[in-house]
């Protein structure tokens, strides 16, 4: 029942395309090429919906229009294939995508994901829905190292889902959070999406990636603070762990040092000496995991500190001020310049002293004139008697550049946060706590060590997204390794998944870049900006008539048919009504997320649907995603209201 529904749906809006297009041509006077480019935008939306492959429908339409257009030249039409397949293979931007993606699956492969959920479940134990919270957490982490949606869904589904349902939490909020967490890898860096998008748009993948970390972490704690209210709220929605459930066990030798699991770590090992039966070497090595954060966080602080106090500018101070002197010299002011006409180094006077011989022929010059051209070579001489001269004025500036200046508030509030939690951890460090801490060891912070050190290489512009993406797919085999799950049949099954996805991207960008030329040249772009600026529009209602407008070809469309399709159409009109393309971009991929989670055509649900048990019904799939997909538009609605949240880094790194 449930798939005939959505064969009507679909028929119903490929049928109101077609009566749209249809509309538009019969109510236009005359026939234009514009018209024809609609026409071929509603054709290939349509066809795509009837499953078609995207990419070669894109170029069959773009070359059958394109001939049209070009008064049935093949030559000419042929050449604009070649070219838009040249630019795309030029492109380094896309070199990045298939680094991203390999790494991805070599950590989905490694199956890193179970101790990682594991970890974060006794980790959170005490919190309200601590088995939801561990989800979304996980869904978060593992989104990011990975990307891929329907990886991250399908994986959680046969890991969480059963989790949940014996723990007795509710099918929807159970199936909302696995599907909400999992669309979390469209937004949140290294997103194949803000790849495509960038290439597409042309805006810096780097600073795309800066703006969306704020946006995406909001989007998660989001979710989490959702689901610890539900379950606070409604307790037999998400019932607490038992005390069973919460037992970590302790090692042997830790057994020996602790009296009860509750008794405090740091003080039983220090005491551990005294406990013939227990190694020295041993007290050693968990003495150094627990002091572990305290010496990463004094790390970071000192380093961090020494960063954002140190003057940056001294560099380009200096040279900005040579620049600005030499431009001086040729007006005639401040900075390094000519020597004043009285005093100093300067030119014999004109009259008596030491001169030029009179020139016999030119007479006209006077006696005592010199000869042309011999002006000039004492102002050479001059000048280049200057740099010595002015070395003791340039150090001046140099000498005040090495100064410090104080710490930013930012930088004094968020090592007041870590340090606050870094007491924490140390006063209440029990034995169980410090056994679920090498168990995050293990499973969690590598994996946030090889996002960071990703993200943080490109955000601070030690690497280029495409070098960052390479070290990445070097650390996802390393990571992969350290765990002995990389072996030929996990390397193999990762590269052929990777130059699948690779190949589906670039042949969609080819075909992109050809329907974009076709459209543009048969004046559809141009016939919708007319329409669009016709509307007198404010920004605002640009931006929410656009935003809707994704939102709904998000249902029967993938991302990167929307991006490659219709972001062409869209970055055109923004230098209209004054909107960046970076802060658009972080829309678009929130919107998406949005898109994903929407009944009756969304993805995720299928994906959790294929793996779920048989009394897990589609209907409650969406009934539990719809709550996440408001908080996704509030979401939207925040990053619109407060454009500094997707804004700010990328300004403060790259002013």
């Amino acid at each position: 029942m449930m798939i005939r529904r959505e064969l009507w749906f679909g028929l119903s809006f490929m049928a109101l395309i077609v009566i749209g297009a249809a509309a538009v041509l019969v109510s236009a006077e005359t026939i234009t090429n514009g018209h024809l480019g609609l026409l071929m935008l509603s054709l290939v939306v349509v066809a795509i919906m009837l499953g078609f492959p995207t990419a070669f429908t894109l170029m069959g339409m773009g070359m059958l229009f394109t001939w049209l257009a070009y008064d049935r030249d093949w030559h000419r039409t042929l050449d604009l294939m070649v070219q838009a397949a040249y630019k795309t293979m030029a492109n380094d931007v896309l070199i990045a995508v298939p680094l991203f993606v390999f790494m991805g699956y070599l950590v989905e492969r490694a199956n890193l994901i179970e101790s990682l959920f594991k970890s974060l479940h006794l980790a959170l134990a005490r919190l309200p829905g601590a088995l939801a919270v561990a989800t979304l957490v996980t869904c978060t982490i593992f989104a990011t190292a990975t990307g891929i949606v329907g990886a991250v869904v399908t994986l959680m589904g046969l890991l969480a889902l059963p989790a949940m349902l014996r723990a007795g939490y509710s099918v929807p909020l159970a199936a909302g959070a696995i599907t909400a967490g999992g669309c979390l890898g469209i937004l949140i860096p290294p997103s194949v999406l803000l790849i495509v998008y960038g290439a597409t748009a042309g805006v810096s993948v780097v600073q795309l990636y800066a703006g969306a970390f704020f946006p995406g972490l909001m989007l998660a704690s989001l979710y989490v603070v959702y689901v610890i209210i539900v379950a606070r709220l409604k307790p037999q929605w998400a019932p607490p762990l038992s005390q069973a459930e919460r037992v970590v066990p302790l090692s042997p030798m830790s057994q020996r040092l602790a009296k009860s699991p509750a008794a405090h770590a740091v003080v039983g090992l220090l005491k551990g000496r005294r406990n013939a039966g227990v190694p020295f070497s041993h007290v050693l090595r968990q003495l150094a995991i627990v002091a572990m954060p305290g010496v990463i966080f004094l790390l970071l602080a000192g380093f961090s500190y020494k960063a954002v106090t140190t003057v940056e500018a001294q560099a380009r101070y200096d040279i900005e001020e040579i620049g600005a002197t030499r431009s001086g010299t040729a007006e005639g002011a401040g900075g390094l310049q000519e020597p004043p006409s009285t005093g100093g180094l300067q030119e014999p006077p004109s009259a008596g002293g030491l001169q030029e011989p009179p020139s016999g022929d030119a007479p006209s010059s006077g006696p005592l004139a010199e000869p042309p051209g011999a002006s000039i070579a004492p102002a050479e001489a001059a000048s280049a008697a200057q740099p010595p001269a002015a070395s003791p004025a340039a150090a001046a500036p140099a000498a005040e550049g090495a100064s410090v200046r104080p710490a930013p508030t930012w930088w004094w509030v968020t090592f007041a946060i870590f340090g606050a939690l870094v007491t924490l951890f140390y006063l209440f460090l029990s034995f169980a706590r410090l056994e679920i801490f090498k168990m995050l060891l293990a499973s969690f912070f590598p994996l946030v060590l090889l996002i960071l050190s990703v993200l943080g290489s490109i955000v601070m512009g030690l690497a280029t997204p495409t070098e960052a993406a390479a070290m990445g797919a070097l650390g996802g085999m390393l990571l992969a390794a350290a765990y002995r799950r990389l072996n030929l049949s996990v390397l193999k099954e990762s590269v052929f998944l990777t130059a699948k996805t690779s190949a589906m991207v670039c042949w969609l960008f080819v075909g992109s870049a050809i329907f974009s030329a076709a459209f543009a040249l048969l004046g559809g772009q141009a016939l919708v900006e007319e329409w669009v600026l016709s509307m007198n529009l404010t920004k605002v209602q640009f931006l929410v008539l656009s935003q809707v407008i994704i939102f709904l070809l998000g249902w029967p469309l993938e991302w990167t048919e929307i991006i490659v399709i219709f972001m062409p159409i869209f970055i055109p009109l923004l230098d209209n009504f004054g909107v960046d393309p970076l802060f658009f971009g972080l829309l678009v991929a929130m919107n998406l997320q949005t898109a994903f989670l929407s009944p009756p055509v969304a993805m995720a649900a299928f994906y959790l649907k294929g793996v779920s048990p048989p009394h897990v019904t589609l209907n409650q799939i969406f009934l539990g995603m719809l709550p996440f997909m408001g908080i996704q538009v509030l979401a939207i609605v925040l990053l619109y209201i407060w454009p500094q949240i997707g804004l700010w880094l990328p300004q403060l790194l790259y002013k």
